[in-house]
């Protein structure tokens, strides 16, 4: 493995080392609320696709599909984004939920699995996680 570093953010002179692992701690309680927000949104859209609703995940790359989700799509990317932020100050990976949600969107190859079928498959593993 590679060698340990310390993740510890800089400590400015104006701010107090308790002060400031306060703060810290309040953004991290703060992260894991927006997290579990975030986790339950998702589980929110993919128990409608599930259902036979398509567009979550984009496979088809229809108009229609996509305006039907696109509240909830735009909803989830600002929630990882303000987790992202927060994940930085500190100092933790990009949020890796997101990522996957992400890099499961866009075209598949036409023998892929259906959406309802994908998002069933997300929700188990959700729930095993």
């Amino acid at each position: 493995m590679g060698v340990a570093r310390d993740l510890t953010p800089p400590r400015t002179e104006s701010e107090p080392a308790i002060a400031r692992a306060d703060r810290l701690e309040r953004l991290d309680r703060t992260r894991i609320g927006l997290e579990e927000d975030y986790r339950l949104a998702l589980i929110a859209a993919l128990k409608v696709t599930a259902a036979g609703s398509w567009g979550l995940f984009d496979h088809r790359q229809d108009r229609h599909d996509r305006a039907r989700v696109e509240k909830e799509v735009a909803e989830l990317t600002e929630l990882a984004e303000t987790i992202d932020e927060m994940r930085e100050q500190l100092w933790l990976e990009p949020f890796a939920l997101h990522q996957e949600f992400l890099a499961s969107r866009g075209p598949v190859a036409a023998q892929a699995v259906g959406e309802p079928k994908q998002a069933r498959a997300w929700l188990e593993r959700m729930k095993e996680g």
